[in-house]
């Protein structure tokens, strides 16, 4: 069987981020054949624009985006909460990857969402705008595969989240629940 990749889109661009050490550690717990890459590059994507999505000049970065999640079996969303809602940038690449509308690469793609943030709320709200927003942009969300975090500055604040077992297991879980539905083989999606 061939090598299953899953592309990683991390909602904050802080470098030390939690929501970027959980998508570490998914790509950390991925199983023997599957390949958990994070995409590298969400800061470099201007605000979707029709007036600059034009066929043979979208911008480079942009269609970089566009040609990782096309390349990709499945997508693995982390999203932390800002304001009550997922970050622009998670939007922003939500957007150029639903484009063109209903022919998008993130079309019928299968999609697990992770949500992480310092309140006991485990940016739930985050969460449901995400799979609202990728839903409607056409991605094929994996609820199973959902999973929240919360309090992570108490839980991740002096450790790294594949240090803990029981996230790592969690992770697991979702990455196996996400290759999948990537291969047709779960159940509900």
């Amino acid at each position: 069987m061939s090598q299953t990749r899953i592309l990683a889109l991390v909602g904050s661009l802080r470098a030390a981020s939690v929501n970027r050490r959980l998508a570490e550690a998914a790509a950390h717990s991925a199983p023997e054949g599957v390949e958990v890459t994070l995409y590298e590059g969400l800061a470099d994507i201007p605000f979707y624009n029709e007036d600059i999505d034009v066929p043979g000049s979208v911008p480079a970065a942009a269609q970089a985006l566009r040609d990782a999640v096309a390349e990709a079996d499945g997508l693995l969303v982390v999203t932390p909460e800002y304001n009550g809602t997922l970050s622009a940038v998670l939007k922003n690449a939500i957007d150029w990857a639903s484009r063109p509308y209903g022919a998008g690469a993130i079309k019928s793609k299968p999609t697990a969402v992770v949500s992480a943030s310092i309140s006991p709320n485990a940016a739930q709200w985050a969460h449901g705008d995400a799979v609202k927003a990728l839903g409607v942009a056409g991605a094929r969300v994996v609820e199973s595969a959902h999973l929240h975090f919360g309090v992570i500055g108490e839980r991740f604040g002096a450790t790294h989240p594949r240090d803990d077992a029981e996230a790592l297991t969690q992770l697991a879980g979702t990455v196996r629940d996400l290759v999948e539905a990537t291969r047709g083989e779960l159940a509900s999606v």
